[in-house]
């Protein structure tokens, strides 16, 4: 057992919010570094006001944590290398790097031997002339882009004229739109020692934005066991201090990896009331050290996403469904696709539980 640590978070949104709760249960002080004062962080942890590269804020709150974390994977690396020398941070620079460029995570992806859709690098949109619309691909920018943002689907010669134009701007990946029967992901956490996995997760998403995940995903054992042994293989490759969300795409027995995020993801939720251990507990027991526990799911379960337009819809759910489990992230403002919470459900009957 850890005693009392300060840990820092970079990042105050919900995820900065949830891992801090987390710590907090465990004895651990947090502090947070966040460019808006009333972050949903603030709620629970002192926050530093400032922006996620002002260096000197970085050594701030180098200086009053015992360890460092980030929320989420836009978070500069140079500024954290320039207060490497005195912090802690056991995910390291390198994760961040990979993550953060489309490039660098494929090029990590093929030497760690796991299944991708056919690509190429996109350097401009010279790149994209004589292009064949026999097959249909997606133009996604090398950095920057999430929640189906810097990406567009070529179809058309209008898609096409977007493409060149995100390619006249950066570099880019052009992916073969791969045919597939489901979105799963897989969360597994480390502590430079061992890995834990949480069960494979079956996503759904609404304007390239995850809408429900259902636990466990509704494929065969062989299928499940074949992402987890490729989840395996990343965390074990990227030598993972916590926690660590591997997104997939499953056609048929085949499973290609789609992107990974450095952090608690959002289809890991459930795991709060689903497991014996949450995707935040085990992060922070990994970036801590500590001895990682086998993950148990209490029972099937659902997560539904509240975006700003699914409030309404949100409350008439919870009363017909009293025994769902609520989470609102006090963010002060409701904006149209904007993250305001989410529900979990434990349910045996999945199937019928709908979408907002």
């Amino acid at each position: 057992m850890t005693l009392s640590k300060t840990i820092g978070i970079i990042g105050g949104g919900q995820l900065g919010q949830m891992m801090a709760i987390a710590a907090i249960y465990r004895g651990h002080k947090v502090l947070t570094l966040d460019p808006v004062a009333a972050c949903p962080a603030s709620r629970v942890s002192e926050v530093i006001v400032a922006d996620y590269a002002d260096v000197e804020a970085l050594r701030t709150l180098v200086e009053r944590c015992d360890v460092l974390t980030y929320e989420f994977e836009n978070v500069d690396a140079a500024s954290l290398d320039a207060v490497a020398d005195k912090a802690f941070l056991p995910q390291g620079t390198d994760l961040l790097r990979i993550s953060q460029n489309r490039i660098a995570e494929k090029n990590f992806l093929k030497k760690a031997g796991v299944g991708l859709a056919p690509y190429r690098v996109i350097t401009s949109s010279s790149d994209l002339s004589d292009y064949d619309f026999a097959t249909k691909r997606v133009l996604k920018t090398a950095t920057g882009g999430y929640d189906g943002h810097g990406q567009v689907v070529i179809h058309d010669e209008a898609s096409l004229a977007q493409a060149k134009v995100f390619a006249n701007q950066t570099d880019c990946v052009l992916e073969d739109f791969v045919p597939f029967d489901m979105e799963i992901s897989v969360l597994v956490s480390g502590n430079g020692r061992e890995l834990t996995v949480f069960p494979v997760q079956e996503n759904s998403h609404r304007n390239n934005i995850l809408s429900k995940t259902i636990v466990p995903a509704r494929i065969s054992e062989n299928v499940a066991e074949k992402a987890v042994q490729m989840a395996r293989k990343i965390a074990t490759d990227l030598q993972l201090f916590g926690t660590l969300c591997i997104e997939m795409f499953v056609a048929g027995s085949t499973i290609l990896v789609n992107e990974i995020a450095p952090r608690p993801h959002n289809s890991g939720h459930y795991s709060i009331e689903a497991c014996n251990f949450s995707q935040f507990d085990t992060h922070i027991l990994g970036i801590l050290g500590e001895p990682l526990p086998d993950i148990q799911l209490h029972a099937p379960a659902i997560m539904l996403n509240i975006l700003g337009q699914d409030m309404e819809a949100a409350q008439t759910f919870l009363a017909k469904h009293p025994q769902a489990h609520l989470h609102l992230y006090g963010k002060a403002e409701v904006k149209h696709n904007r993250k305001m919470g989410h529900i979990t459900l434990l349910t045996e009957q999945v199937e019928s539980v709908g979408e907002f």
